[in-house]
């Protein structure tokens, strides 16, 4: 009988090459009217998992938890099995004034102040998604017509540091438009590990405004916040079936 993976519990059996990771477990609720014949794999800590068919490509939909670590075990864990390319859709938080609760951010590069891709290579190597994956993700959002922005987005460790806002004040200053805590992570292990990845972010706090309010609403199912979930599922389904059909 083979083996399955110590934390998300499956086997190279399932011959699975594209994941969709969300860090919430309950999103994979939200995830399976989109996707035919879905089946519910395991639920191990953090690592709840489904499969199903979006347009005949077969997807695997696992969240991450929260924070790096746990996404680089996941990484590390679904590459072990077979899987070639991953898309993390994910909530942010605004650093721009121009990206509205509700849009969707498609990111092309991260700052790496997160301690989990710290662990793998120098804090200099950068954390960059797969050209071509990351070009079929503003595809997809651009066709459907999505409201979305491409650029930088900051990985970190914590939402409640003592200086929190003076480092979101800084990293702001510097461009950057959103903060998440799984990015740079999947980028920096993807690529050591020969995985394509993306990253598609879903704002659901507005700029300079309180993080754990903002979360809160979102939890409860506020109406922007939702429809911009349902716009990074979408926008990641149909890059992996670009990247299946090259159409």
């Amino acid at each position: 009988m083979e083996s399955l993976q110590p934390h998300i519990q499956l086997g190279k059996d399932l011959q699975i090459k594209y994941a969709l990771m969300p860090g919430d477990p309950a999103r994979l609720d939200r995830i399976a009217p989109f996707l035919e014949n879905v089946t519910e794999l395991k639920f191990n800590r953090e690592y709840r998992s489904l499969s199903g068919t979006y347009k005949g490509v077969l997807i695997l939909a696992i969240s991450t938890g929260i924070g790096g670590a746990s996404a680089g075990i996941a990484v590390e864990e679904l590459h072990n099995i077979g899987v070639e390319a991953m898309i993390r859709i994910g909530s942010c938080g605004s650093l721009q004034p121009q990206v509205k609760v509700g849009d969707i951010i498609i990111v092309n590069g991260a700052v790496r102040d997160d301690g989990a891709s710290k662990t793998y290579i120098d804090a200099m190597f950068p954390a960059v998604p797969d050209a071509q994956l990351m070009l079929y993700c503003m595809e997809a959002a651009k066709e459907q017509d999505f409201q979305y922005h491409v650029g930088i987005a900051r990985s970190h460790d914590s939402f409640y540091t003592d200086d929190e806002e003076a480092i979101d004040a800084y990293w702001s200053k510097q461009g950057v438009l959103g903060c998440d805590m799984e990015t740079a992570a999947l980028f920096t292990i993807g690529h050591l590990r020969g995985v394509k990845t993306a990253s598609i972010l879903n704002n659901v706090v507005a700029y300079e405004q309180d993080t754990s309010e903002s979360i809160g609403s979102y939890v409860d199912g506020e109406n922007l916040a939702m429809e911009g979930e349902r716009h990074e599922i979408l926008t990641a389904l149909e890059a992996f079936y670009k990247l299946e059909t090259g159409k």
